[in-house]
């Protein structure tokens, strides 16, 4: 897979030194990314079983125990995976990524929204 957008998540890493902790877990995450071929959203599932698929091709990713999380939305047939959001589990909620937002922008204008491609 081709993974689009590395510079939001090098810009959550560098933006407080409390994310420190995100660095292996996220260049995990990308190394197995780039690993998979995923055609459809069942084998994100099966390739990793802690994704949780949303609507619209979109997937959440948990990452370093659940503290963090990668929002990415998938176009199957040229198999490449866009990096929407990374944060936490409180920002993430903010976003309204569950709650039907269309885009962050419905609920942040841009300059809050470092994390976000």
């Amino acid at each position: 897979m081709r993974v689009i957008a590395l510079s939001t998540l090098k810009t959550f890493l560098e933006s407080d030194p409390a994310y420190a902790d995100a660095r292996e877990p996220v260049m995990a995450w990308c190394r197995q990314v780039r690993a998979a071929d995923w055609a459809t959203p069942t084998d994100v599932k099966r390739g990793i079983g802690t994704a949780s698929i949303l609507k619209d091709g979109r997937v959440v990713f948990n990452i370093a125990g659940n503290k963090y999380r990668i929002v990415v939305w998938i176009n199957y047939p040229y198999r490449v995976v866009y990096v929407r959001f990374i944060g936490t589990v409180k920002s993430r909620f903010l976003l309204g990524i569950f709650f039907g937002a269309a885009s962050a922008d419905a609920v942040f204008p841009r300059p809050f929204r470092a994390s976000y491609c």
